[in-house]
Order: structure tokens, then sequence, then C-alpha cells
């Protein structure tokens, strides 16, 4: 059961623009940004409010009825391009989620070239954009950080999680934790989501009103992308510091491909990938050994599947039901682990390491993992990290773990 808050009819008008447009300006502090090596798109304003009390597993056919009953003029054809939805879901599946559908969106593509969609608006679209100008500035210049759950009791919680793997629960459970970022003044978002695009450039730098706040990430891992009957998943797990000399680097680098418990952890959330995605396809090719993504920071094992997808195939927001979580944010086998953070973890994480992206009227999309996150309110950020803890887990080295992965959101959030 779902509902749609929009004037009905609604039609979506496409074209080509002759000048290049600022994504980041058009997205603004409170709107929707989805960019990667300099593609992506921008939306402002809400054409449509999809309501799923459900989950996410009754969101996909919602946002098809929707979608289906926009009226749509597209002559660009671009990737985004037409009536899409938007959204950055709850990690809970069974949490009641919202999609919105932008009144406003402005495309870019590989080559620079952009694109505008406008839906249900009588106003010029072209003299907003014209008029719109990048929002000044002025940066806190004084910061607090805190950990609502203090080191010793998240420790404690690590050691929790590893005798409940030894007395055969689960084999492994992904424990998140949360720092809090409190500011002079209000955080500029556009500024946040600047320092991210440029720190991790190859990551998808993601903008997203959210319950509490607006959502802001720099994720590496793409959860599924679809794209007529392709498909693509870039599952990672396994993670080192990077050290900024190359040789260092190397070193841990080949340390993390030789990794009995990481190349295990990878494995498992490989599988995850695999099983979900098998029964909609009817070829998926899966590299035999995981490759190194190195970004700024840290270093990852990824492993990239490919696959050919069956006709009657879900749109890419029903893929990405059928995978989240997979195990690496949440755990394996995936109901026992996520029983236990639910019982366990003290930690509400909302769309931390839960699929964040878009699905248009023709069920393409891409739904990356959001993670390398923050929910920023007014002086306010909300930041996570996570580890997968298996047998053996040392709960200082997991504490140490979320320490420079957090880096990443620090970087774009504290600059005092």
């Amino acid at each position: 059961m779902s509902t749609l808050a929009a004037p009905s009819p609604l039609a979506a008008r496409s074209a080509w623009l002759d000048q290049p447009v600022d994504l980041l300006t058009v997205a603004g502090a409170h709107g929707w940004l989805w960019e990667r090596e300099g593609v992506g798109f921008a939306g402002r304003g809400v054409a449509a409010r999809i309501a799923v009390p459900g989950g996410i597993t009754a969101a996909a056919g919602a946002v098809e009825r929707a979608l289906g009953a926009i009226e749509s003029d597209d002559p660009v054809g671009a990737p985004g391009s037409g009536p899409l939805a938007v959204g950055a879901l709850p990690f809970d599946r069974g949490a009641p989620l919202e999609l919105l559908v932008p009144s406003l969106v402005v495309g870019r593509t590989a080559s620079g070239r952009c694109w505008l969609t406008t839906i249900g608006a009588d106003h010029d679209a072209r003299a907003v954009l014209a008029s719109l100008e990048p929002e000044g500035s002025r940066d806190p210049d004084g910061f607090t950080l805190s950990s609502p759950l203090p080191h010793a009791e998240w420790m404690s919680l690590v050691e929790s999680a590893v005798r409940a793997i030894q007395a055969g629960r689960f084999d492994k459970v992904v424990v998140a934790r949360e720092v809090l970022a409190t500011a002079n003044r209000a955080l500029h978002v556009p500024t946040v989501l600047r320092r991210l695009r440029s720190l991790y450039p190859a990551c998808t730098v993601v903008g997203a009103p959210v319950a509490g706040g607006q959502f802001v990430a720099a994720s590496p891992e793409v959860l599924v992308s679809r794209a007529g009957s392709s498909v693509v998943s870039h599952p990672l797990a396994g993670t080192i510091p990077r050290s900024g000399d190359p040789h260092a680097d190397q070193a841990l680098a080949d340390g993390l491909l030789a990794s009995p418990k990481d190349r295990a952890e990878h494995d498992w959330v490989v599988r995850d990938v695999v099983d979900g995605l098998q029964p909609w396809c009817s070829s998926l090719d899966v590299p035999e050994t995981p490759s190194i993504v190195s970004l700024r920071n840290v270093s990852h094992l990824g492993t990239l599947v490919t696959g050919t997808l069956v006709v009657d195939a879900p749109s890419a927001l029903g893929l990405a039901a059928v995978l989240h979580p997979t195990a690496a944010v949440g755990g394996t086998p995936r109901e026992a682990a996520l029983a236990w953070l639910a019982a366990h973890e003290r930690l509400e994480r909302g769309p931390y390491a839960a699929p964040v992206g878009w699905v248009d009227a023709r069920g393409d999309g891409e739904w990356v993992v959001g993670i390398r996150s923050a929910v920023i309110d007014g002086p306010r950020a909300r930041m996570f990290a996570g580890v997968g803890v298996v047998e053996g887990s040392d709960p200082a080295a997991e504490l140490a773990e979320t320490q420079f992965k957090l880096q990443a959101l620090l970087a774009a959030v504290v600059r005092p």
C-alpha cells in the first residue's frame, strides 16, 4: 500500500540546454544531488511525494505506478532525464519510506552537455535556472566532537558480537558507531558537498533531503545499477588505511589481498550479491578474485559483478530491495545479524548504509550504499562508520578502523 501526493495529471518535459550548469548550484542546500566524476544530475522542488508505509519491498511497485502516470516528452533520452524518483531510504527494511519526484532536474552527461526536465511547473524553468546563484556561506570556525556511545561501551558491544559469533548465532555482523560534530553556526551543505566532490572524485557524491536534515555522502559502493538489460553491482568489503607512500600502500594492499579474514568477509558479500541477482539474470560475470579499490584515505577489496537481466527483471529499485542489506553493512546470515543489531547496536541508523539513489519510468537507475555519510541539521552533523565483526575481531582494532573511515566526512565537515 502506498500513497501519492501530487496534483493530477502530471506532465514531464525534457530538453537540452545551451549552456553548462553547475549541479551544486541547482541542488542548493535542500535539493537533490547525484554526481560522479562530473556526470549526474541535481533536482529541486517536489512534483510528487510517494509514501510507502510497507518498507522497501513495496517501494518498486509504488514508484512504477507513480512514474507511469506521468506523461513524458523526453527527446533527450539521457540516464535520469524524464520523470524519476529519488530517495535516501532507511536502513530498516520494514520502516516507512518516502521517495520524491523533483519538479526541476538538471543533468550533465560525460561530454559536459546539460539537459533540463520539468514536471508540473507553469513557470519558465530556464528563467529560474538563470536566476540561480551559488549560495553564500559563512563557514563555522568552532567545532566540538563527541561520541554518543563512549569508546569503552562501543568496544564492549564488539566483544558481545564476537561472543554471539562464537555461540554460532551468525558468522559476521556489521557494528556501526556515530560521531557528532557540533559547530558554532549552521553548516553550509553546498560547501560540504563541494569538498566531498573535490576530495573523492571517483565516489558518488549525494545530497538528499531526509527526516532530520540533509543527508550527504561520498559513497564508493554501487549496490546496483540497471540500464536496460544490463546490471552492475560493485560490492566492497575488507578495508585498510592508506599511508600516502606508494611503496607502503602497495605492501598494505598486498597484505589485504592475502588476508584470510578479509577475503572471507569479502566473499560473503559477493555471495549475497550473486544470490540476489542470479534469479533475474540470463548471465552473470563474477571475477574469481577481488581487486583493490583505492580512495583518498582507505583501500577496499572490491568485485565488479556484471550481468544481463531477463525480460521480466525488477527495476533498479526492485533489485536494490532484493540486495539490501548485503553482508557488507548488515552481516551474514542476514536475518540473524539484523536481529542482533536491532537488539544491541543502540543506534538509529536512518539512511546510513541504506540504498540511496534514483529510478526512472523505464526502471533504469542506480542505487549506492549510503556509507561515508552524515546527516546535517543546522550546526549539527551526525557522522557514521561501521566495521565487520567476525570471530577473532579485536575491539580496539575495530574502533581504530571506524576512526580512519570517519576521516572521509570529518575532512569535509570540520574546517576550523
